[in-house]
């Protein structure tokens, strides 16, 4: 008998900190965040306590359950996420909590493998008030970039989090009889300026039908939905690139779109930032030598 309540012990701490950075904590409401803190501080650490608060705001106990589930394991894992990834990212200035939440769902579905966390920060969303079908419209919005399998399950992982929220919508459908390629054209210039255009020139020669896709799906089925707004589109590609990685060509052109539609500088670097804790230093460090570049040749310097 011992033996199963062990094992039973051991699975769901398994469960919840498989979760971690951070992921699905299922016991919600089951611990009290007083207690955790109280034991993961001492002499009133200031990044710890902004962190935790942060963490509460975005999460409720969810958060905390992760966090106290670490600390037979790894409590200075469950001390780096609240202090670095909230107490240090989530906290900073520059991109709300329902900002940070798609570009953190974006980041997670563009890596696959990630279906603990993805469930965590898509109930997170749901939690700071993003709307159902932005979720699922930033989910969509990954298609082009990484593919239909990504996409796919993490929709999986959506509908999960919506089941157990009882979370209740209409799915928008695309209703426009409009030439995919007249409407394509037209947001390809709207998102990337005359530059995209260049780019499908540029393919006539090897593989026009490639121009002709990028133009009728990304752009004409995909970029032309009216669900999640020009800005918030680019905060979801510019994460979901970083975090995919090896992407420096395609960064390149959607962090100038991203500036194109009325992100600023800063917000484009903090985006970048906030993918540290999800995809590392590397691959942020390679983005931000990129828009590094894009600002420089359009003369927007970081304010």
């Amino acid at each position: 008998m011992n033996d199963v309540r062990s094992t039973a012990e051991m699975t769901r701490r398994a469960t919840l900190t498989g979760g971690a950075l951070v992921g699905i904590g299922l016991a919600e409401g089951l611990l009290n965040p007083t207690s955790v803190a109280a034991a993961a501080t001492s002499g009133g650490d200031s990044r710890y306590e902004r962190g935790l608060a942060v963490l509460h705001d975005t999460s409720g106990e969810r958060g905390v359950s992760v966090i106290e589930s670490l600390r037979d394991i790894a409590p200075d894992l469950g001390r780096y996420v609240v202090e670095f990834a909230y107490g240090d990212v989530y906290a900073r200035p520059g991109l709300d909590l329902r900002e940070r939440e798609l570009s953190t769902v974006a980041a997670l579905a563009a890596q696959g493998d990630t279906a603990p966390q993805l469930d965590f920060h898509i109930d997170a969303a749901l939690h700071v008030g993003v709307r159902p079908e932005e979720v699922i419209e930033a989910l969509i919005h990954i298609v082009p970039f990484m593919g239909f399998p990504r996409a796919l399950n993490a929709v999986g992982v959506a509908r999960t989090v919506f089941a157990n929220r009882g979370v209740t919508f209409e799915p928008p459908v695309m209703n426009d009889t409009r030439d995919r390629s007249m409407r394509g054209t037209e947001k390809l210039v709207e998102i990337d300026g005359h530059h995209g255009l260049e780019v499908i020139e540029s393919l006539k020669d090897i593989a026009p039908d490639l121009g002709r896709f990028i133009v009728e799906f990304t752009f004409g089925d995909v970029y032309h939905r009216p669900w999640l707004s020009p800005r918030r589109r680019q905060l979801v590609t510019v994460a979901a690139l970083t975090a995919f990685g090896d992407t420096a060509p395609q960064l390149r052109v959607h962090i100038g779109a991203a500036l194109n539609v009325g992100l600023s500088p800063a917000q484009v670097v903090e985006t970048l930032i906030h993918v540290v804790p999800y995809a590392g230093f590397p691959r942020v460090l390679n983005a931000i030598g990129v828009a590094r570049e894009v600002f420089e040749k359009r003369n927007a310097p970081v304010r």
